[in-house]
């Protein structure tokens, strides 16, 4: 499959996604402040709580494929608590209101899904707008690409090593990718605009861009705990001590020592999963210093902004402008009345 195919089938593919939740109310994108609400959600994590005076109450994060919502139950009961926890799907009626520039759901009646809803939890997941083998295959032949025999196998071997597990992992708990098999989409598009950017810096070194997108984030999967359907329940023991950067300069080292790898294509890879945040706040006590590392870091930038961009913009007609973005620095996103969208 040609990468240009690839390219506009992810576009086609998320708006097929878009449509297609029929039968379960109103997508959580289509969800508006001063509307009712009711429909079936995926419950991506619930906790209980206490307000400033003591009451007890459930604050939960609800999704499906078009977006995620926090909702709060203010009257709790440890009925409605056994519900969560035996259900991963539930239908909700309930008041969308608005809290500091952002939409939130007041859940008044809640059920868990029975046998009798026309309803199927993968009609529910979020997931990449593209087949998870689609993508796979799509980013092996970029690690393919790569010339130089040990670092082509350090990359082949430790995608291996993690395969089965691409199929369903999230980029991140919350934030961008954050949904069956977006690690992969993260991977995918960083890797397409990396060799897009490497035919206008021709001095740039390939192996090391291919190389570097191909491992920078692959220890997520180890920094958290994901179930089958992309949901992280929490980071995992080595990802909170850790965290994957850690963790990933591991594996480049240990899989390196394996094959012989010289130290300097080690350390070279080690210094750009390092420095790929940038900031020692972010994780990074180095930043980059090799253009591949600083290209790197930006490929991972622009596709998690993105992302931002994207699935805020999906849930606005023309002429509108979105919510408060968190991610975004709190800004209100506009869609322009001309978009050939």
């Amino acid at each position: 499959m040609g990468q240009a195919s690839i390219g506009d089938m992810l576009n086609e593919k998320a708006r097929e996604q878009m449509k297609s939740m029929s039968g379960t109310g109103k997508t959580i994108s289509e969800l508006k402040a001063g509307e009712k609400a009711d429909g079936f959600y995926l419950v991506k994590s619930f906790e209980v709580k206490k307000t400033t005076n003591g009451k007890q109450y459930i604050d939960l994060e609800l999704v499906d494929k078009t977006g995620e919502i926090n909702a709060k139950i203010w009257e709790y009961s440890k009925e409605t608590e056994e519900i969560l926890a035996e259900n991963p799907v539930v239908k909700v009626r309930g008041e969308v209101l608005e809290w500091s520039g952002t939409r939130q759901l007041k859940v008044n009646k809640l059920r868990g899904k029975n046998d009798d809803d026309d309803i199927k939890i993968s009609e529910l997941i979020p997931s990449a707008p593209i087949e998870s083998s689609e993508m796979l295959a799509a980013v092996k032949s970029y690690g393919k690409k790569i010339k130089d025999s040990q670092i082509k196998l350090l990359v082949s071997n430790i995608l291996t090593k993690y395969e089965k597990k691409l199929y369903y992992y999230p980029a991140a708990k919350k934030n961008h990718h954050s949904y069956m098999g977006g690690l992969l989409y993260h991977t995918l598009r960083m890797l397409q605009s990396g060799e897009r950017l490497g035919q206008v810096y021709e001095f740039l070194k390939m192996d090391y861009i291919y190389a570097g997108v191909l491992l920078h984030d692959i220890c997520k999967i180890l920094e958290m705990d994901s179930d089958e359907y992309g949901v992280v329940s929490d980071y995992s023991m080595e990802g909170k001590l850790l965290g994957h950067i850690i963790q990933g300069i591991k594996e480049i080292e240990i899989e390196g020592e394996k094959i012989g790898l010289s130290r300097e294509k080690s350390i070279i890879l080690q210094h750009m999963v390092l420095s790929h945040h940038y900031e020692p706040e972010f994780g990074s006590p180095k930043k980059p210093m090799t253009p591949e590392a600083e290209i790197l870091h930006f490929l991972d930038i622009i596709d998690a902004r993105m992302f931002d961009f994207e699935h805020a913009l999906e849930a606005i007609g023309p002429g509108q402008f979105t919510d408060k973005i968190w991610l975004l620095d709190n800004r209100n996103l506009y869609k322009p009345t001309d978009s050939n969208q």
